[in-house]
């Protein structure tokens, strides 16, 4: 039986609810051959059973082929549509409110809540005016979060790179400030503000954990974010069984 397959030519067709459903699958299983067929199930918008009746040059073509779309950097975009509804990100960053920044810093720590993250950064624009716009003032809203469940993933993706690189030159900035600059008088000020003892452990403990954020920033920033192998011709009992057994 012939298969008809949608393949996507770029991320901004695949929706980011199927990488964060793919995230989780690759995290979650070490059967690559299983995780290479969810894959293609997810990003081409097959049922897992259909799976069986690709070729299997066809099928690694396939894990070929989102291996070179992922590895493409793709990049920051300040505006969008979802169906009609065109969404801007916030237009002056650093007039971010309290309450938008605890939001934001606690939901950009992992794919599974990335859409809430959205549903703060990018929000429905209200007026326009050449290249400026205004957007909706924020509030948590789970109808708009789920919304943002089927954001164009390129555009999730240049976001997130956008914030892990700007987090990481203001940790940088900020150590290379401390190490220079830390006079007993800065020491003393910084101990209070943050509530540390001021005997210069407390410091050092704040600086070693600055730097372990950093080191951890820069390895989310390096992580693939498609890490798919090729299925070999002899396929396992195990994965045909998952195949045969799939009543999706």
């Amino acid at each position: 039986m012939e298969i008809k397959i949608n393949v996507p030519t770029s991320l901004s067709e695949i929706v980011l609810k199927d990488y964060q459903k793919f995230v989780g699958i690759q995290a979650e299983s070490n059967d690559e051959e299983f995780v290479a067929q969810k894959m293609v199930e997810l990003f081409c918008g097959l049922k897992y059973s259909e799976i069986a009746n690709i070729k299997l040059t066809s099928l690694n073509e396939l894990v070929k082929h989102f291996s070179e779309l992922f590895a493409k950097k793709s990049e920051f975009k300040n505006r969008f549509f979802i169906e009609n509804v065109e969404f801007g990100f916030i237009p002056e960053l650093e007039e971010i409110t309290y309450g938008e920044y605890v939001d934001l810093e606690e939901n950009l720590q992992s794919w599974d809540n990335f859409h809430k993250a959205m549903a703060i950064l990018y929000r429905p624009i209200k007026s326009k005016f050449k290249d400026k716009y205004d957007i909706v003032k924020y509030k948590p809203n789970k109808e708009m979060e789920e919304l943002m469940r089927f954001a164009p993933l390129d555009v999730c993706l240049g976001a997130s790179l956008f914030f892990w690189s700007l987090g990481s030159e203001l940790l940088t900035a900020t150590l290379n400030y401390l190490e220079n600059n830390l006079t007993g008088e800065i020491r003393t000020n910084l101990a209070i503000k943050l509530n540390l003892p001021n005997d210069g452990d407390g410091i050092k403990v704040y600086m070693d954990s600055l730097r372990e954020t950093l080191q951890s920033t820069m390895k989310l920033q390096n992580t693939d974010l498609l890490n798919v192998s090729p299925i070999l011709r002899l396929k396992s009992k195990k994965t045909k069984s998952k195949i045969g057994k799939s009543k999706e």
